[in-house]
C-alpha cells in the first residue's frame, strides 16, 4: 500500500491542531511542545498537527517553523499521524515548507489557501497543482474562508482531487454547510472531509466525515477524541451528547480571534505561559474572566488549583 493509500485509511478522528508555546520573551517553548504532544497522544488524539492556524504561523519566522515542525516530528515518533501546516500566501514558501514536511518524515501536509493575496479559482488551481506536484505524501487542502478572503470552490477542489492523486482530503473550517455537503458529492465519500468549525465536527461526521481539526481540542483532547471514537463505533447518542457538552467551551473558545482565548484557557490550566506575539494578543480581562468561569464548569481548574494537573 502505496504512503497516500495509507493515510486515507489512517487518517480519521481528532487531529488536534496544536498552539505554538512561548516562554514570556516570547521565544519558542518546544519543552513544552513535546509536552502538550504527549499529553494529547495520551489523551487519545488519532493524530498531531502544528503550525496550521493555532499555532500562530503568521507570527513564526520560515526557520521556526521548520524548527517546530522538526521537534513536534521527533516528539510524535510515529505514534499517530503527523499532518503539520505548511501553507502560505507565498508560493516559494508553500513549496520549501511542503518539502520540508516531506524531507523530516510528516505523515501528510495541511495546505492552507493562501491568504490576503485573494487568487482566482484558476489561480488557485495551479498553486495547489504546483505544491502536490512537488511531493509524495498527501495533501490536505485547508479551506478558510474568513480568514483567508477567498472561497475554494468545489468545481476548483474536484479538479485538483482528480489531477493530484495525493490531494487526499479538506479541511472545511466553512460555515456553509451546502458547500461542505457538496465536497463529498463532487470529491467521492472517500475523499477525507474534516471540520476545522467546532460546532459543525459533527454534523460533518453525520455527512460522512472523516474527523475534526479542531482548536478545541487544545483545551479537552480526551472528550473531543471520544466523541470521534463514540461515532465510530457506532454509539450515535454518545456521540451527539458530547457534542452538545462541548457546546459552552467552543463558544467561549472563538469570542476572540483564535489562539487568544486558547492560549489564556491554557495557561489557566497551567499548561503553558499564556503568550502571543503581537499583532494578537491575550482577551480583555473580562472575557478572560468568562474563560475561566466555563473552565471551572468543565472542572479544569480543579486539578490546578490542587497541584494535580
Amino acid at each position: 500500500m502505496s504512503k497516500v493509500e495509507e493515510m486515507k485509511v489512517k487518517l480519521r478522528g481528532s487531529v488536534a491542531p496544536i498552539i505554538t508555546p512561548f516562554h514570556e520573551d516570547e521565544s519558542i517553548d518546544f519543552e513544552t511542545l513535546e509536552s502538550l504532544i504527549d499529553w494529547h497522544i495520551e489523551s487519545g488524539s488519532h493524530g498531531i498537527s502544528v503550525t496550521g492556524t493555532t499555532g500562530e504561523p503568521g507570527s513564526l519566522t520560515v526557520d521556526e517553523r521548520v524548527q517546530v515542525m522538526e521537534k513536534a516530528a521527533k516528539a510524535v515518533n510515529g505514534r499517530v499521524p503527523f499532518v503539520p501546516g505548511t501553507g502560505s500566501t507565498n508560493h516559494k514558501e508553500t513549496l520549501f515548507l511542503t518539502k520540508k514536511a516531506q524531507e523530516i518524515g510528516a505523515d501528510a501536509a495541511l495546505v492552507i489557501v493562501p491568504y490576503y493575496n485573494k487568487p482566482s479559482q484558476h489561480a488557485l488551481y495551479k498553486h495547489f497543482k504546483t505544491v502536490a506536484d512537488s511531493v509524495d505524501i498527501p495533501i490536505i487542502v485547508y479551506n478558510i474562508p474568513g480568514r483567508t478572503a477567498v472561497n475554494m470552490e468545489v468545481k476548483t477542489l474536484a479538479r485538483l482531487k482528480e489531477d493530484c492523486p495525493n490531494i487526499i482530503g479538506v479541511k472545511e473550517s466553512n460555515k456553509d454547510f451546502e458547500h461542505v455537503n457538496r465536497v463529498l458529492l463532487n470529491c467521492g465519500r472517500d475523499f477525507l472531509l474534516f471540520s476545522g468549525i467546532e460546532l459543525l465536527c459533527y454534523p460533518m461526521l453525520a455527512i460522512g466525515g472523516a474527523g475534526s481539526i479542531s482548536a478545541t481540542a487544545n483545551v479537552l483532547p480526551k472528550k473531543v477524541a471520544e466523541m470521534h471514537d463514540a461515532w465510530f463505533e457506532g454509539d450515535v447518542a454518545k456521540a451527539l451528547e458530547l457534542h452538545y457538552e462541548l457546546m459552552p467551551l467552543n463558544d467561549v473558545l472563538f469570542k476572540d480571534t483564535n489562539p487568544a482565548p486558547l492560549k489564556a484557557a491554557l495557561g489557566m490550566m497551567g499548561r503553558i505561559t499564556p503568550k502571543l506575539r503581537m499583532p494578537m494578543d491575550l482577551p480583555t480581562e473580562e472575557l478572560q474572566k468568562e474563560i475561566r468561569d466555563v473552565l471551572t464548569s468543565y472542572d479544569l481548574l480543579t486539578k490546578v488549583e490542587s497541584g494535580k494537573n
